[in-house]
């Protein structure tokens, strides 16, 4: 978890920062060194619902509904809920169960929020703000997984049924979703945003 503490740090550093100069002129110029963005807030906002939203589904699933490992749960003909563990990063990719390995993502998660936060900061578009938020919200929620239990909480599995043959998605969670999502409102911005956003 000591990996994850200066990108909470800078979270909170930027959070203070944005509530102590918003009502200061030229707040959105240069605040402790950083470029601050007049929408700084929302994506905030998005990183904390999303952390408590992922946070809040896992612990329901494992300790409140007791889902079993391995074990799908029908809702929909084409979605289950099915417990498993994940010891790589989002979708399952570069599985790795040593130590190390778990050491050497959960470093990597920690810098990459670091550097979100301050891309956040630095953000000149709402929409990019907020997509980054979701981004960090997730990537820090899959990284408590880690601490806590040593791999990462998937849940959700979508399949569909063509003839005799079953095809399955990915097993995921709710921060996979925010990731992906925030990166795809990334991308729509850079193209499409006026103007776009660029990375620290």
């Amino acid at each position: 978890m000591a990996g994850l503490v200066p990108a909470i740090h800078v979270l909170c550093y930027l959070t203070k920062k944005d509530v102590d100069a918003r009502d200061k002129p030229g707040h959105d110029e240069i605040l402790g060194g950083i470029a601050m963005s007049p929408h700084l807030r929302p994506g905030i906002f998005a990183a904390i619902v999303v952390l408590i939203a992922d946070q809040a589904s896992k612990l329901w699933l494992l300790y409140g509904f007791d889902l079993t490992e391995g074990v799908a749960v029908k809702i929909t003909p084409f979605f289950d809920l099915m417990l498993t563990w994940n010891t790589g990063i989002s979708y399952g990719w570069f599985q790795t169960e040593s130590a190390f390995g778990q050491a050497v993502l959960l470093a990597i998660k920690a810098v990459a929020v670091i550097v979100l936060a301050v891309w956040m900061a630095r953000s000149q578009t709402r929409i990019a703000t907020v997509a980054l938020g979701l981004i960090i919200g997730g990537a820090i929620g899959n990284a408590i997984d880690r601490f806590a239990y040593g791999a990462v909480v998937d849940f959700a599995l979508f399949h569909v049924q063509i003839g005799e043959k079953t095809f399955n998605w990915y097993v995921f969670n709710l921060a996979d979703t925010a990731i992906v999502v925030g990166v795809a409102a990334l991308l729509y911005d850079s193209f499409f945003g006026e103007p776009a956003v660029k990375a620290p």
